[in-house]
């Protein structure tokens, strides 16, 4: 189960981190909208890995057999693995290579907030919640939890549902 886990958990990874690379650059090029599209799209499709994962254990290591319970179990600890390097990648980009990220974010909100034409109190509502994102975003332990809960519960809700899929009773041996 290790091998498999390993393999489609880092393959899985590698897509969400991949993604999170090569969009984070160009955000204010394409826009943070369009950035946040493109984000989920990706960690939808590195969650679809834990799929291909769970076949995978299920026609190898369990020849062909597969409980809904083991199953979950290959694809939470694929999940797992899968996150741990999506926060892995964001901590890095967030605190060395875009530092300002938080600024342009929260800069961003405020200025969705103006275009929209809401009241000056909704404008100062956003400019409030663009100070408190960024205190939470600037606390490592908050920073790591908002980024693993980013990502994890799509993978949790594919993994129930590869589990589900794949089960097999097959034959008794």
């Amino acid at each position: 189960m290790k091998k498999t886990v390993l393999i489609f958990g880092l393959i899985s990874g590698a897509i969400a981190s991949g993604m999170m690379m090569a969009t984070l650059p160009f955000i204010e090029k394409i826009g943070f909208e369009k950035g946040e599209i493109l984000g989920y799209t990706s960690i939808v499709l590195s969650g679809l890995i834990v799929f291909f994962g769970v076949r995978s254990y299920r026609e190898n290591a369990g020849a062909g057999r597969l409980t809904f319970g083991r199953g979950f179990a290959v694809g939470l600890l694929i999940t797992l693995v899968s996150s741990l390097c999506y926060v892995a990648t964001w901590q890095l980009i967030y605190y060395k290579v875009e530092p300002d990220f938080a600024d342009k974010y929260a800069a961003c909100m405020v200025d969705r907030a103006k275009a929209s034409g809401a009241s000056q109190q909704k404008i100062e509502e956003a400019v409030k919640q663009a100070r408190d994102m960024k205190q939470m975003l600037n606390k490592p332990v908050l920073n790591v939890a908002l980024a693993f809960m980013e990502v994890f519960p799509i993978g949790l809700v594919v993994t129930a549902v590869s589990a589900g899929i794949l089960r097999k009773k097959g034959a008794p041996q």
